[in-house]
């Protein structure tokens, strides 16, 4: 069900939940947090979409904030408004507040009192982002925020200043996109031989964060130099193609075979097609709301394993 409040107020939408919850039965009981999606005027459907697929793992209110491209600020202060429940809102209810000239200023007070009680708040930029992400009027109220170097102009530029600007609570969909990478990785290593990795090498899309992160985690766990070779540029969406470890006995190599396949090539060793699909927009949201408490592991990765992180070599 899907109910329109045009020209409204944040006290008119907690009547009008209120009644839905009175005559259609939709209740909030057993929301476990409140997410917050701040986004421009049209680009809201995709987000909303990845946020009822992660409501079924994770019951909640999604509150989505839509204002408008700056190009596009002025005109008449309003605040239209959309209620989803029921099949149009996944196991969540969805909120959108389309908000016009300067009511689009007061953000804070729009969210507020529509947050959930005594629940966590989780924020999401799925793209443009404030330049201090904690300390902007909806990073301010909420344990976790959530950014995407990948739908950034400079996927690389916006990590460096994620670094700068980094306060626990922050993580980025650019790291949520390695956790299969890590574990494979991870598992591969925890097998004999138990040989020093003498050089790490990865290969990736000029425009793939990830690759840059997942360099930075190599050299900064195994204590090695990683080179980084990038390519294209060829899209985000190209991501991470190759990583390969170099040990006394040879070489470990895990290369994207396929968009959900990577190829295992270890000495002495059968080759193995491991299934490692590429993550969308609802897998890394689910992850990411299962632990609402800092990433100390990415912290350290971003705040220092990007700065020991020697220049990326590029090829067309």
């Amino acid at each position: 069900m899907i109910v329109e409040l045009p020209g409204t107020t944040t006290s008119g939408i907690s009547r009008a939940l209120v009644k839905i919850r009175e005559e259609g039965g939709a209740v909030a009981l057993g929301r476990v947090l409140t997410l917050v999606i701040a986004t421009r005027h049209g680009a809201e459907e995709e987000a909303i979409a990845a946020a009822n697929a992660a409501s079924r793992e994770h019951p909640m209110r999604v509150i989505v904030l839509s204002t408008p491209l700056p190009a596009t600020e002025g005109g008449d202060s309003r605040l239209d408004a959309q209620i989803r429940v029921g099949g149009d809102a996944g196991a969540s209810e969805v909120i959108v507040l389309r908000a016009h000239g300067d009511t689009a200023k007061n953000e804070e007070g729009l969210v507020t009192g529509l947050l959930l009680a005594d629940a966590p708040v989780v924020a999401w930029w799925p793209a443009d982002t404030p330049d201090v992400v904690s300390d902007s009027p909806i990073g301010r109220m909420a344990q976790c925020r959530i950014t995407d170097a990948a739908a950034q102009p400079d996927p690389r530029g916006f990590l460096a200043h994620l670094a700068r600007t980094y306060r626990p609570g922050d993580t980025d969909f650019a790291w949520t996109r390695l956790t299969l990478w890590r574990a494979q990785l991870a598992a591969v290593l925890d097998q004999p031989p138990f040989e020093t990795i003498t050089g790490i090498e990865v290969q990736g899309a000029s425009d793939s964060p990830s690759t840059t992160l997942l360099a930075a985690w190599l050299q900064s766990q195994l204590k090695v130099p990683a080179r980084q070779e990038l390519r294209g540029p060829t899209g985000s969406s190209a991501g991470i193609h190759e990583v390969k470890l170099e040990r006394a006995s040879g070489t470990i190599t895990l290369v994207r075979t396929q968009p959900t396949i990577v190829t295992l090539t270890q000495p002495g060793q059968p080759v193995h097609d491991i299934s490692l699909p590429r993550r969308n927009l609802r897998d890394c949201l689910s992850e990411e709301l299962r632990r609402l408490d800092p990433d100390d592991l990415f912290g350290d990765v971003l705040q220092n394993g990007l700065a020991d992180l020697s220049s990326p070599h590029r090829t067309a």
